[in-house]
């Protein structure tokens, strides 16, 4: 059996291995494929990994041995399950290997907002601490989360996840999930609201939602009006969720006092994008995976859905109307 990676390098940059697919057959990883070589190397594999590269309707119609695709990823937009779904080939994706990782990181940029550790150490560095004539300085306001109200929307592993990091904090959270929230989920810190309590009531809004047609730009300039003034927004989830543009007025205004994200609408970041002019904005390149412990976990996951399909019985199948 032929197994193609076709863009393995951000899984795997040369830390870790992929012994555990060539036990099922002859493996062949790319570290990336412009679009013009995709049907070639595809060319008689069974088996396809993709991350990134989009495998269309014509490029599964063209691909005869075409039997499973794999995503290397939690997403699978990428892949034109309708096409899949009329040859039966499964579409197996990476669920759930993320989880802690994307809520550490959720953290780390709301705590850089809160005390600016990088750009107070880079002072540190430059002399002027050792200049300074009190014993301490502040470039920055501090601001304690304790007492805060962290609005959460998507409730699903990640966001949980990163609820519990904020009640450790002493926030309070409350949460929006677009098929409601399970009650069982709910605590006495942790509450169910609706999307528009949740604009009105949050300090720090929080992104944790798949990207669907219907929440596309969800975050643009009438749903940013519904906020409190001053209000700090993450995401961590995806990109388009949000209006850059938008965005960027009201960090301008103060409507929004600081915004940090590790994913953006197109990626790699353009720059042109509004986003990189604006005020009080973090972005880091889209590294909440990137963790070797959390790109290990996504390898096992890959092995595990490839030899599911192997023995006959795929799992984690995002298509086909008998889901594994």
């Amino acid at each position: 059996m032929k197994i193609v990676v076709l863009d393995g390098y951000t899984e795997n940059p040369g830390d870790l291995s992929w012994d555990g697919f060539r036990q099922f057959g002859e493996v062949i990883v790319y570290d990336r494929t412009p679009k013009e070589l995709i049907l070639s190397r595809m060319d008689g594999a069974e088996v396809v990994f993709t991350n990134k590269v989009v495998i269309t309707r014509k490029i599964i119609e063209a691909s005869p041995a075409l039997r499973f695709i794999g995503t290397l990823s939690t997403g699978y937009n990428t892949v034109d399950l309708e096409a899949a779904d009329e040859r039966q080939i499964p579409v197996s994706n990476i669920p759930s290997y993320s989880t802690q990782a994307v809520a550490q990181l959720t953290m780390a940029l709301l705590l850089e907002i809160c005390h600016h550790v990088g750009a107070h150490s880079a002072q540190v560095m430059a002399g002027k601490w050792s200049s300074c004539p009190d014993f301490c300085f502040w470039s920055y306001p501090s601001m304690e989360l304790a007492g805060k109200t962290m609005g959460i929307i998507g409730y699903g592993n990640i966001g949980q996840a990163v609820a519990r990091l904020a009640v450790a904090f002493g926030m309070n959270v409350i949460a929006y999930g677009h098929h409601g929230i399970k009650e069982e989920l709910m605590t006495e810190h942790v509450r169910s609201v609706s999307l528009e309590e949740l604009y009105k009531e949050s300090d720090v809004i929080s992104l944790h939602c798949p990207l669907t047609k219907e929440n596309m730009a969800m975050i643009r300039k009438d749903s940013i009006a519904k906020m409190k003034d001053g209000v700090i927004l993450l995401n961590t989830a995806r990109g388009p969720l949000i209006c850059e543009q938008d965005l960027k007025e009201a960090l301008v205004s103060g409507k929004v006092s600081y915004a940090a994200m590790d994913v953006v609408e197109t990626e790699p970041i353009p720059e042109d994008s509004p986003l990189l002019s604006a005020p009080n904005v973090l972005i880091t390149p889209h590294i909440a995976w990137a963790a070797k412990e959390t790109r290990q976990r996504l390898m096992d996951i890959a092995v595990e859905n490839l030899s599911a399909y192997v023995h006959g019985k795929p799992i984690h199948v995002v298509n086909l109307k008998s889901k594994g």
